[in-house]
């Protein structure tokens, strides 16, 4: 048996895979994000580790035989969370999450520090990364900055908390901005751009690696052998990509979760950060990724659930397919945190156009799928920009629960869509692959291969040539509000 634990913004879910690589059970519990200021994004360490013990308790309710005889454990999570720990592990201040925009002069300022930064790291710094916001607290938070003995990603402190260990693995931390992307190991450059030393960073591994084995009261209280290994594991997409068999060349998934992700494979590292495309290291030794981020893509359905007044996200989905209507000129820009690719723009907002007195709930929930589905072929249209050769494409997330979705964004990006048996399990089921190749020595390809297939959603032509009309309108709508985006937010 085999554990994967995956960290997400919204919760925290556990999987129990066997031998076979069938998902045994299940268990999750959830977050809640602190946005006390504009831009700003926080969770508090302690609820992590606390959702993290109810999903375990909630697993071994079910699983007490099974899971002690778990042999690996894999995590994954959120990346790019500021966790700040002082010399006694405390935690220092809410982690600073991925989709928090504060940051934007420290990304400038860092530059500025490091002119060589993007060949380094291959990306451009922005401010959902981990090294501006350390440059944040520093000017901002000047004492806390002072007492900072280690800084660690999310899943990582839970890989603390579990082990004892300060480690990391290369996909993860490839989106810190500290990291030698290319050369996978810190880098002295970046990390002196921030005024840290080297040893504030965890040790490095690949993420298919043991960092250690459980502490003893926290195996006892989850019904595990002590000896289970815990694995390097991934970052949520890198994780999510191991766990649908993304890991060769040209190989490439959709992910509707909280966020919206296009993740294609790469035999070496291929940095484009003009077209605010992410090159990083994959989870496996000696491959990497590049992938387009979309800030908001799930979380704008339930968003739109709490403001509509629908029963659920589920409901909404219905009557929006039951509906199925064409909404005319309505457009929606799915920026509720701001946007990463392509744009870069902490500052941006969500925005709903085009609206008429003939504007049902029904029509708006399929405005905000649209959306979310043409932020996808911005991002697709980067990534073939920055070179990418995007072969066969799955989808995985929550989103990949909705087959009416999965039509508006298969004619949206005019591409077959490869929907996977237990894809909607996501980075937890990659990470228990993790686990497993940490503790047998397997052969990744072996193991890190594509699950059955459970439906190919083809494009609808028709609906294809409709859309490409409105992604057109859609895209004039982003440099029109840019300039208003920017004077709102007191940066223009």
């Amino acid at each position: 048996m085999y554990l994967g634990i995956d960290l997400g913004t919204s919760g925290v879910k556990v999987v129990l895979v066997d031998d076979d690589q069938l998902v045994v059970d299940q268990a999750s519990a959830p977050l809640e994000v602190s946005r006390p200021f504009p831009l700003w994004s926080e969770q508090d360490p302690a609820d992590w580790w606390r959702a993290t013990g109810l999903a375990m308790s909630a697993l071994k309710s079910r699983r007490e035989r099974e899971l002690s005889i778990v042999r690996g454990i894999g995590l994954s999570g959120q990346m790019h969370g500021a966790t700040l720990l002082d010399a006694a592990d405390r935690v220092l201040r809410p982690a600073i999450l991925w989709n928090d925009g504060r940051s934007g002069a420290e990304c400038a300022e860092l530059e500025r520090r490091a002119p060589d930064s993007r060949r380094i790291t291959g990306n451009l710094a922005m401010p959902g990364f981990t090294a501006p916001k350390l440059l944040w607290v520093a000017r901002h938070e000047p004492e806390i900055f002072a007492a900072t003995a280690k800084v660690l990603l999310p899943k990582d402190y839970l890989r603390l908390r579990m082990t004892g260990a300060y480690a990391s693995e290369m996909s993860d931390s490839a989106g810190t901005l500290w990291l030698d992307v290319g050369a996978r190991r810190w880098s002295d450059t970046m990390l002196a751009a921030t005024d840290l030393a080297p040893g504030t960073m965890p040790e490095l591994f690949e993420g298919s690696r043991s960092t250690g084995t459980l502490r003893p009261e926290v195996a006892a209280e989850w019904g595990v052998p002590a000896g289970a290994v815990v694995a390097g594991g991934a970052g949520d997409n890198a994780a999510g990509a191991a766990g649908v068999g993304v890991v060769t060349p040209g190989a490439a998934f959709v992910s509707l979760g909280t966020s919206g992700v296009m993740f294609v494979a790469n035999a070496g590292f291929a940095p484009n950060p003009e077209q605010a495309v992410h090159a990083f290291c994959h989870c496996l030794p000696d491959t990497w990724h590049q992938m387009s981020v979309i800030l908001s893509a799930a979380a704008c359905l339930s968003w739109a659930a709490g403001l509509l007044g629908g029963a659920d996200e589920a409901a909404l989905l219905a009557e929006a397919e039951a509906a199925d209507r064409d909404t005319g000129r309505l457009l929606f820009l799915p920026y509720l945190s701001g946007e990463r690719t392509p744009h870069n723009d902490p500052t941006a907002m969500g925005v709903f156009y085009g609206l008429g007195h003939e504007t049902g709930r029904a029509d708006l929930v399929r405005a905000v799928l649209e959306g979310v589905a043409f932020a996808f072929a911005d991002g697709q249209r980067a990534l073939a920009a920055a070179g990418s050769e995007i072969g066969a494409t799955s989808v995985i997330g929550g989103g990949a629960r909705s087959a009416f979705w999965g039509r508006i964004m298969a004619a949206v990006l005019d591409r077959p869509l490869t929907y996977h048996k237990g894809g909607e399990v996501g980075p937890a089921y990659g990470a228990a692959r993790l686990g497993r190749l940490a503790a047998t020595d397997e052969d990744p390809a072996a193991i890190c291969t594509r699950p059955p297939v459970d439906h190919v959603i083809e494009p609808d032509a028709s609906m294809v040539a409709r859309y490409a009309e409105k992604w057109a309108a859609y895209r004039a709508l982003y440099p029109a509000l840019a300039p208003r985006f920017a004077a709102d937010a007191g940066q223009g």
